[in-house]
């Protein structure tokens, strides 16, 4: 014979453990500190800045044309 189950706590059950799933995704999607999130900043605003220095010809102004 087969284990009984109530479909409503195993829905229950189920939901939670979803959120905690979803839960720990977010934490390290965002759980970031000031400093990481400054240090990512900063380290793209140089990388962006040496592409710059390095183009050939400025890019265009689009209202310029």
């Amino acid at each position: 014979m087969g284990e009984i189950i109530n479909l409503r706590q195993a829905r229950k059950q189920k939901a939670r453990i979803e959120k905690e799933r979803q839960a720990g995704e977010n934490r390290v999607l965002f759980g970031r500190s000031k400093a990481e999130r400054e240090r990512d900043r900063l380290t793209s605003e140089k990388t962006e800045n040496f592409v710059a220095g390095h183009r050939r010809e400025k890019p265009d102004d689009p209202g310029k044309r």
